[in-house]
């Protein structure tokens, strides 16, 4: 059963829009007036925002908030990145994301993070919850594209199927860019295992200008360090890590015989957990803050190129590009593993990095 939502249902007052035998969708508003959904199964839930990006503003699984710590207790109507940032993840581009640099006019991570929706829906099945939506945006001679998001959670699981379409709408190619801001709590003591090329990591030793002198020339020690050995980073708040204010990383994956990649903060008692295609989104981007006031785990932010903005992509040729009339679609997997599941994703990770 599928039912279309209007902001009109929505209210200070949270109430039950479906349910099923073991699963419940509510909806509600924050005190900011934005609108939620709160999918909840008998492991956890997670909210999202059906008009306002349908970023995934929280998660909670097995009793833990996964989401990174932030300044943001509830979402901002805005859609300025800064203003109101602080959820689990959050769709960035389409016309461009990553840091504008001085060629570029984009706003940060792009138009679509924020981007009002027109249409959204609630569907449920015998043992699912899903909540989607789509916005189109169209600049007459310029661009015209429709995105269509959808977040799935099954009754017993404790990972978000999230399901992505692109589809250009006008009749000539279209650029593209895109990437999945994943930003997960950091645990102390867990191991970062992925896919990827354990030995070759590129550290963006990008430092902003208001970062006091004594601390920046920490952080390019502690870069310099990360890239001679990657695996300094590996185990998470280890003795000597620095990441006040943030450092980037550029990893190569691969993935298995499916095409998919898979990613880690690994414990003994479980994992937070991402698996992504690498011929669609072929660039990861790993994106480590921790401050007093922000704290975030992004260790695998699946994207189309690197985070520097549509005119250093463009140079690289790493914008995308659909063909007139075309689409394309793919599916991520975030979430939380408990311990057995993700031992079997260990097993896998170690197949196939060897």
């Amino acid at each position: 059963m599928r039912v279309n939502i209007k902001k009109s249902f929505f209210s200070d007052r949270e109430f039950v829009l479906v349910e099923n035998k073991t699963m419940k969708a509510t909806a509600f508003k924050y005190s900011t007036g934005v609108e939620a959904i709160k999918v909840e199964n008998e492991k956890g839930y997670f909210i999202i925002l059906p008009f306002q990006g349908q970023q995934i503003w929280r998660i909670h699984f097995l009793g833990k908030d996964l989401v990174m710590k932030t300044k943001f207790d509830e979402p901002k109507p805005t859609e300025e990145y800064l203003k109101t940032y602080g959820g689990f993840l959050l769709h960035c581009g389409i016309n461009a994301f990553g840091v504008p640099q001085s060629d570029d006019n984009h706003p940060l991570h792009g138009e679509n993070p924020n981007a009002p929706y027109e249409e959204a829906y609630i569907e449920a099945g015998e043992d699912y919850i899903a909540v989607g939506g789509s916005r189109e945006y169209n600049v007459s001679f310029t661009k015209n594209y429709k995105f269509s998001p959808e977040c799935r959670l099954y009754a017993d699981d404790t990972v978000l199927k999230v399901h992505v379409k692109l589809e250009n709408l006008r009749h000539e190619p279209m650029e593209y860019m895109y990437l999945a801001h994943i930003n997960f709590r950091p645990i102390d003591g867990a191991e970062l295992m992925y896919t990827g090329d354990y030995k070759h990591i590129k550290v963006h030793k990008i430092i902003g200008a208001n970062v006091p002198e004594e601390r920046a020339a920490k952080l390019r020690a502690y870069m310099d360090a990360i890239e001679k050995d990657p695996t300094l980073h590996h185990k998470v708040g280890a003795e000597g890590q620095l990441y006040d204010p943030e450092i980037c990383f550029t990893v190569s994956y691969k993935g298995d015989e499916n095409g998919r990649a898979y990613t880690m903060q690994y414990t003994d008692e479980g994992a937070c957990y991402v698996s992504h295609p690498v011929d669609v989104l072929p660039y990861v981007i790993r994106w480590i803050s921790r401050t007093p006031d922000e704290d975030s785990m992004g260790m695998v932010l699946p994207a189309t190129a690197e985070h520097l903005g549509y005119s250093n992509a463009k140079r690289a040729g790493n914008v995308k590009i659909l063909p007139p009339m075309g689409q394309i679609e793919f599916d991520l997997e975030a979430g939380y593993l408990e311990s057995a599941r993700a031992k079997e994703v260990k097993e896998k990770i170690e197949k196939i990095i060897g």
